[in-house]
């Protein structure tokens, strides 16, 4: 049964940018769809809601459009009792229903100019609109939208997928928040940073389970950079200042190129989950970029973490290429598997390679996140055309291919009803099929035994475009 509850026209005119054509392209529907048809059986011990994030822009780009611009649209999918029921909705943010006013698009995208005329915005500067397309996680009975170059936290509701209005922690949210963000299965606590382009360069937040912003600690760097993502184990949290962010003689020019600087060493600042900016130390380790962190945990004096690094942080494929097709390299995200071992008694870091693939989107049993995880769950990458389950104590892997045409990027794990084990439960996403374009389709795998291939196959009657970063809230947890 399906029912249209809104639908806006794309105002996109036809072009060659591969984000805005075929399997990325916007939907122009939000629907709920119950009684979905499947192949195979959902497990009736399958209880919860996935979520994932992505790009739907609306309006004609007024330059050149890049993925990370489209409007936030995240897609849901509830499972209950064997079956499973279809939602997805624009995130109504602050750019969204300014752009929806005005009936054009206001903001230039991440590879146009800075428009001082343009409305204040996000990002590290505040010039691009905010679209919260990039993350969604769950703290407080409440999805948080996030924005890849941070940006203000929407609040959803987990089911319905509402906007519920920015998350300002009763006022006290001082500037804004990266797209990934983390919290802490044990605590709740909401940890996150957020960087700019005039000091301080980047900031350390703590937000506890109730709600309330407890720490806001500025970090010392010597410019702006460029970081993605951060890590935390049951004490620390862990921030990146990488050699991979803006040419300083251009951004002082309001000109925004990335660049690689491999004269400059890989740094990363651990401090006490509630310390201060005295208790930051600095790791050094070999240059490199990375987008995704799988995980870090305390292991006696050292901490640990896990990681996809960046194969070539400057793709050479964008060496001296148009800008499509620079786009295009630095969007391949390809990446190993990678540790880095900080020793906190003697200030050392060791470093080694994990796994000759290249994988990145990495996943692991949420309740397992901060603490030594078994098991990780990653995207064959650059085409997104598998799935990788890494066992992290036994050095081993098992595979599992979409098939031709068919994609998928990050996907959680779900644990059943009753787990008893780290990977007693299910993976689920949503995969994109070129042989099927008008279709949307999920699939539930068995997280003991991937190779088997989809224990259900669960038709949506839309297409989903493809998209970002993605949660799984268990059922228990969610608000009645």
């Amino acid at each position: 049964m399906l029912k249209i509850e809104n639908e806006i026209p794309i105002r996109i005119e036809p072009n060659e940018n591969p984000f805005l054509n075929g399997l990325f392209a916007p939907v122009s529907r939000e629907i709920t769809a119950e009684h979905l048809e499947v192949e195979g059986e959902i497990p009736r011990d399958l209880f919860g809601v996935y979520l994932r994030n992505g790009p739907n822009p609306i309006f004609n780009p007024r330059g050149r459009y890049h993925w990370f611009d489209g409007d936030g649209m995240v897609h849901a999918l509830e499972f209950r009792e064997g079956r499973a029921t279809y939602r997805n909705r624009w995130i109504r943010t602050r750019g969204f229903l300014a752009e929806q006013a005005a009936g054009r698009a206001l903001w230039p995208g991440l590879m146009d100019p800075p428009d001082p005329n343009a409305p204040r915005g996000a990002g590290s500067d505040g010039w691009l609109k905010d679209t919260a397309n990039t993350d969604v996680l769950y703290h407080r009975n409440q999805a948080l939208a996030l924005f890849y170059q941070c940006g203000m936290p929407y609040a959803l509701d987990p089911r319905t997928l509402e906007t519920r209005g920015v998350e300002d922690f009763h006022g006290a949210l001082r500037r804004s928040m990266s797209a990934h963000a983390k919290v802490d299965p044990v605590t709740g606590e909401l940890l996150f940073f957020d960087y700019a382009t005039a000091e301080p360069f980047l900031t350390y937040n703590v937000v506890n389970a109730d709600g309330v912003l407890t720490h806001h600690v500025p970090i010392d760097l010597p410019g702006p950079r460029l970081p993605h993502d951060m890590a935390f184990t049951e004490n620390h949290s862990i921030l990146m200042d990488l050699p991979l962010f803006w040419d300083p003689n251009l951004l002082a020019r309001k000109v925004h190129k990335v660049t690689f600087h491999p004269e400059l060493p890989s740094r990363f600042a651990i401090l006490p989950r509630h310390g201060t900016a005295a208790d930051v130390r600095w790791f050094e380790a070999s240059p490199c970029y990375i987008y995704h962190v799988v995980n870090a945990w305390e292991d006696g004096d050292e901490i640990a973490m896990d990681a996809c690094r960046v194969v070539d942080p400057a793709p050479s494929s964008a060496r001296g290429a148009g800008e499509l097709a620079r786009m295009r390299a630095f969007l391949r995200l390809e990446a190993r598997l990678w540790r880095w071992r900080f020793n906190l008694k003697t200030g050392e870091t060791r470093e080694q390679q994990l796994d000759d693939l290249k994988t990145e989107w990495p996943t692991v049993n949420r309740h397992r996140m901060g603490r030594r995880a078994r098991f990780a769950y990653n995207s064959r990458v650059p085409h997104y055309e598998g799935l990788v389950k890494y066992d992290l104590v036994n050095n081993s892997t098992e595979s599992f291919m979409f098939g031709p045409g068919r994609t998928a990027n990050e996907l959680p794990f779900a644990p059943r009803i009753g787990a008893t084990t780290e990977d007693d439960g299910y993976i689920v996403a949503f995969v994109a099929d070129a042989n099927r374009p008008d279709t949307g389709e999920a699939i539930v795998l068995d997280a003991r035994e991937i190779a088997r291939g989809p224990i259900a196959r669960i038709t949506i009657p839309q297409r989903v475009p493809i998209g970002f970063h993605s949660t799984w809230i268990p059922g228990g947890e969610l608000p009645r």
